[in-house]
């Protein structure tokens, strides 16, 4: 019977919680003893099954790209989609094609749900909706016309 239920739960035509169930019910029960236990080990025989992982992802990867043209923005959004983080450098793309690629990246990180920051001239960070982003980074072009100012 063990067989046959594991070819059935290879084709896909059982699910492999049924089989545990069933061999369940066909084993007989065993008479109940009792044996006193500490109220440690009770407690500790209980939680036992309420252990969750913290680490919902296994492998947390940032993807470093510099697109050459407006065709690989659609290779980061597939990374987006995928759930990683991108950093895009766009210092040697014209102007108007580095415009068009943030507003793409833009319109896929707001479909998706996550965030779209700037690091620097021309550097953003895309992230999807499972990466939270705090803080912010000012221009540095900004600070030193003020800094120049004072002086």
């Amino acid at each position: 019977m063990g067989v046959m239920n594991k070819f059935m739960n290879f084709l896909g035509l059982q699910e492999e919680e049924e089989i545990i169930e069933r061999e369940r019910s066909v084993q007989p029960e065993e008479p109940d003893h009792e044996i006193e236990t500490s109220p440690f080990e009770a407690r500790k025989n209980t939680k036992g099954n309420n252990i969750v992982s913290i680490h919902s992802q296994k492998n947390v990867r940032v993807i470093l790209s510099e697109p050459r043209s407006y065709d690989e923005a659609q290779d980061i959004a597939d990374h987006l989609r995928s759930r990683r983080a991108v950093i895009v450098n766009l210092q040697r793309v014209r102007t108007d094609l580095a415009l068009r690629i943030v507003d793409f990246l833009s319109g896929t990180v707001y479909a998706l749900g996550g965030n779209i920051s700037k690091l620097g001239p021309n550097i953003f960070l895309c992230t999807p909706d499972s990466v939270e982003i705090q803080g912010s980074i000012t221009e540095m072009m900004a600070e030193d016309n003020e800094y120049s100012k004072m002086r």
